[in-house]
């Protein structure tokens, strides 16, 4: 009896660093880093943010970057899961600037319901999602 609880105390043992890290990453969603350096690209980021956190859940990671250029405007881009779900050069004025966040926000979150139902109807029984 003695050898049946300590076997079962070292599978415990064993599995719970997994169950610790899994329980980690579920508690660490709902982050939108800003990478962003000009006025214009703060303004977007805020105005980003304000309507995904009016709109979603977060149950998501984002980072928002800019490239500021003298010519063309600021290059913005979201990415989600290193890839990138939106790209655009904003121009320096700023009255258009919080339709063009709504719009953006609105469609990074469609963006990313679609790529998660297409992970759960996606069949792995042979392969793992990571060796697809």
């Amino acid at each position: 009896m003695k050898r049946l609880i300590a076997l079962c105390l070292s599978f415990v043992m064993a599995a719970l660093p997994s169950l610790i890290r899994a329980a980690a990453e579920e508690e660490m969603m709902g982050f939108i880093v800003d990478n962003t350096i000009s006025h214009i690209g703060h303004s977007f980021y805020n105005d980003f943010t304000d309507r995904l956190r009016a709109t979603s859940r977060l149950d998501f990671n984002l980072v928002v970057r800019e490239r500021p250029d003298a010519r063309w405007g600021s290059l913005v881009t979201v990415e989600y899961e290193r890839e990138v779900l939106y790209r655009r050069f904003l121009p320096p004025n700023v009255t258009e600037l919080k339709e063009e966040a709504v719009t953006a926000a609105d469609s990074v979150k469609q963006q990313i319901i679609q790529r998660k139902l297409q992970r759960l109807l996606q069949d792995t029984t042979d392969l793992e999602r990571d060796e697809l």
